[in-house]
């Protein structure tokens, strides 16, 4: 697995509920890992991996050490929201790409942990904004999405030199055409959708 970028369609999927967490989603849960600190980022949601489900992982500190900062959501929630505060944020999926987004300054997200066990969180500043993120991403919903006017217009090189490496690789054969992405996503969602075999020792049912 690897981090798909903008306009890659499946930053816009929306992603699925996870219903059972099998050694498939473990393996999600691991590249989701590894990936974030590869790149030193605070966070990555499963969209993100081109895998359409809803889970995403997070480290605040950024520190591969500090394993008592790491959390995996899944089908997290928002549910409060409170306060606003505008701060500089970026994206593993645009590379290099940094602007200003408001959002909610603390908010109450419920969740599962990879075993089932339910999450229930009040949050603030930096893990609030990362929560708020990532459960963005899980709808298709992207830090592009927010920017000011002015954010927009500085953002358009870079948005426009994504489109254009995007469609190189393309047209080197690099990337199916965006017809076969589509179609890989939608034939992953029908697989998520029908669920999974009963549980056993290394399937857990999430809900």
């Amino acid at each position: 697995m690897k981090i798909v970028r903008f306009p890659h369609p499946a930053l816009r999927y929306k992603a699925q509920p996870v219903k059972l967490v099998d050694n498939e989603v473990r393996k999600v849960i691991d590249a989701l890992r590894d990936l974030t600190y590869q790149n030193e980022g605070l966070g990555l949601a499963a969209p993100q991996l081109a895998v359409p489900l809803q889970i995403f992982f997070m480290n605040p500190s950024g520190e591969k050490d500090q394993q008592q900062e790491e959390r995996i959501f899944i089908n997290p929630v928002i549910t409060l929201r409170e306060g606003s505060i505008e701060k500089e944020e970026g994206c593993l999926s645009f590379p290099e790409l940094y602007q200003n987004v408001r959002r909610a300054m603390k908010i109450q997200v419920k969740a599962y942990d990879p075993e089932g066990n339910p999450i229930d969180l009040i949050l603030e500043d930096l893990p609030a904004r990362i929560v708020q993120h990532e459960t963005d991403h899980l709808h298709g919903k992207l830090f592009i999405d927010y920017f000011s006017t002015i954010g927009k217009l500085a953002s358009r090189g870079f948005l426009s030199q994504f489109e254009r490496d995007f469609n190189q690789q393309q047209e080197r054969g690099e990337l199916p055409s965006k017809k076969e992405l589509l179609r890989q996503l939608r034939q992953l969602e029908e697989l998520f959708k029908e669920g999974k075999p009963p549980a056993t020792q290394e399937q857990k049912p999430v809900i």
